[in-house]
């Protein structure tokens, strides 16, 4: 890349973009806006894809998406006031789930702050306590040591985004006039001098080491248990046989049954590990049972499941437990006798002793109860016939292409992939945004972790999608292709679940809110294609193969309360019997 030499803003941006390049910046999405027109024009102009989305909102959770796949930082650029507001659900989101954003708001210089001069708010720290770091550039200046430190201030920022844990890093950036490339014979002199190659020399891709002390680890403790459990939880790995491998060795070695969450790739990879179990939920709710299987010992590999069964029970049976995990975040919203090992679990799995121990009559408990209540449950699922929201996960689960990436949205599709998907052996990549588990950006983010990747589909209620229909925006810039499986049951299905569903007024409207909206006219609006699925057996033939390209809603009409009903009469019973 050459450095724009046209004024003073050009060379300061460019010289932005061509730092995070080099440092392995790969994609920047921009908003568009005129105070941040010299970074729309450096990243356009740079060696990156550069993404024009017009919706800040979704702008932000569809770079989420595309960081969340890739484990790289990308950049989000927007204009100076309200727009950066915008970018807040997804940073909120990246900082809970451990994804690095680079976040570069362009702002007004100080002398037009607090004048009341237009598209001005107060920007300095306006995402609180989020950030891995935040900083206000200095006024862009032609001075070489000027420029050198905005150099190694942009690298800073980068490691900070990855570094010990990723994250956000904010950037607020103010430009004066004159925004445009205006050439205006400023820069002449530095054009003259400047030695680009030397410039950017000392610039390297960060590296990362975590060293843990092997003789603080219980690995010897552990084999001591009888009684233990591993808690296969909430992880989203770049490489997931590797991580599913080594909770295998694990497992394997101290002859611990693993509880693989449904958004787990642990289910994905079935055949790595003999002693799995992905009906916790189900056999939990067996109280003899659940007193029967009570661990002296829980390993829980990344953050706890979803399931509240599963969390009550670890918090009335009150066990020791060590959390897997490399970040610096509290992972134990129970606060039990917890120790956090900060090491990842392939990590563990070097140390771990290639010998394994014999196995329990405990762990034969965890695997003879999981093969009854398994058979029970496809049983169930295979012969069901009615549009049940909960069959879709588990046909899911079995159909869809090898490695095909999914991303789960919140709500009831994370409860149903828990109850219901199946192990299998397709190395299917789950997604997901329960960082803070919010509805707000997941179309957004589902087409980032598509964007030029495997064909991928996405599993939604019809609140969720509605709330991010803006992320159809995106569609002209989006190569690749989403299928969206659209549970339409016309509300909330979540709520039925809870006390409240019990008091209408004001249940329906107020937390139900069906939106009665006609999905077909919707995605035409939009240029996306629509089919409203009537049987299971049409869902199998739109699934496997998927298309390459485009965006395309597979709709679900599904029944609310007669849903939530089935969920309440029949999940306890499949352990039912059983102990």
């Amino acid at each position: 890349m050459v450095i724009d030499f046209r004024n003073t803003n050009s060379v300061w941006a460019s010289i932005m973009a061509e730092t995070l390049k080099r440092l392995g910046l790969t994609t920047a999405v921009i908003c568009p806006g005129s105070r941040s027109t010299p970074l729309a024009i450096a990243f356009a102009q740079a060696d990156v894809d550069a993404i024009p989305v017009l919706d800040e909102r979704s702008a932000s959770f569809f770079a989420l998406g595309i960081a969340r796949r890739s484990s790289r930082p990308v950049a989000i650029v927007c204009t100076s006031g309200t727009a950066a507001a915008n970018f807040y659900p997804a940073v909120i989101e990246a900082r809970e789930s451990r994804v690095p954003l680079l976040v570069l708001t362009a702002d007004r210089p100080p002398q037009l702050r607090n004048c009341h001069s237009g598209q001005t708010i107060d920007q300095l720290k306006l995402f609180g306590t989020y950030p891995n770091w935040h900083t206000e550039l200095a006024l862009p200046s032609l001075d070489i040591k000027t420029l050198s430190y905005l150099r190694q201030t942009v690298i800073y920022a980068w490691e900070r985004s990855l570094y010990p844990v990723p994250g956000i890093v904010h950037l607020n950036i103010p430009f004066d006039d004159p925004l445009t490339p205006i050439p205006d014979g400023t820069s002449e002199s530095l054009e003259c001098d400047f030695q680009l190659e030397d410039f950017f020399s000392s610039i390297t891709p960060p590296i990362s080491t975590s060293p843990y002390p092997i003789a603080s680890l219980p690995i010897q403790e552990w084999q001591q248990f009888t009684q233990g459990i591993i808690i296969a939880g909430l992880a989203q790995p770049q490489d997931t046989q590797g991580y599913c491998s080594a909770i295998a060795h694990l497992s394997k070695t101290l002859k611990f049954p693993v509880l693989a969450e449904g958004l787990s790739p642990v289910r994905n990879y079935a055949d790595l590990n003999p002693y799995l179990i992905s009906t916790y939920d189900l056999i939990l709710r067996n109280h003899e049972l659940a007193q029967q299987l009570t661990p002296e010992v829980v390993i829980q590999v990344g953050e706890l499941p979803t399931s509240k069964e599963l969390r009550t029970w670890l918090d009335s049976k009150k066990p020791r437990r060590w959390l897997i995990d490399p970040c610096d975040h509290n992972l134990d919203p129970l606060h039990g006798k917890t120790t956090h090992l900060r090491l990842s679990v392939e990590q563990l799995a070097q140390i771990c002793p290639a010998e394994p121990k014999l196995p329990t009559s405990y762990l034969y408990q965890w695997c003879a109860t999981e093969a009854k209540v398994r058979a029970a449950v496809d049983m169930t699922m295979a012969t069901m016939s009615q549009m049940f929201e909960g069959k879709a996960a588990w046909l899911l689960s079995q159909i869809l292409p090898a490695r095909t990436p999914i991303f789960i949205a919140n709500s009831m599709p994370v409860r149903d992939v828990e109850f219901f998907w199946q192990p299998n052996n397709c190395a299917v990549q789950p997604f997901f945004n329960r960082g803070a588990n919010g509805i707000d950006g997941n179309l957004s983010t589902a087409l980032g972790i598509a964007h030029r990747h495997q064909s991928s589909v996405m599993l939604t209620g019809d609140l969720a999608l509605l709330h991010d229909t803006n992320g159809f925006l995106i569609r002209n810039k989006f190569l690749g292709h989403l299928t969206i499986v659209l549970i339409n049951n016309n509300g909330g299905g979540i709520f039925e679940m809870l006390p409240i569903s019990k008091f209408d007024p004001p249940f329906e409207e107020f937390f139900a809110t069906p939106q009665n909206i006609n999905f077909a006219q919707l995605c035409a609006t939009y240029g996306i294609n629509h089919e409203l699925i009537t049987s299971w057996e049409q869902l199998q033939q739109q699934l496997n193969p998927l298309p390459t390209t485009g965006i395309r809603v597979l709709e679900l009409q599904t029944d609310r309360k007669a849903d939530a009903r089935w969920r309440q009469e029949n999940l306890g019973k499949f352990a039912q019997g059983i102990g």
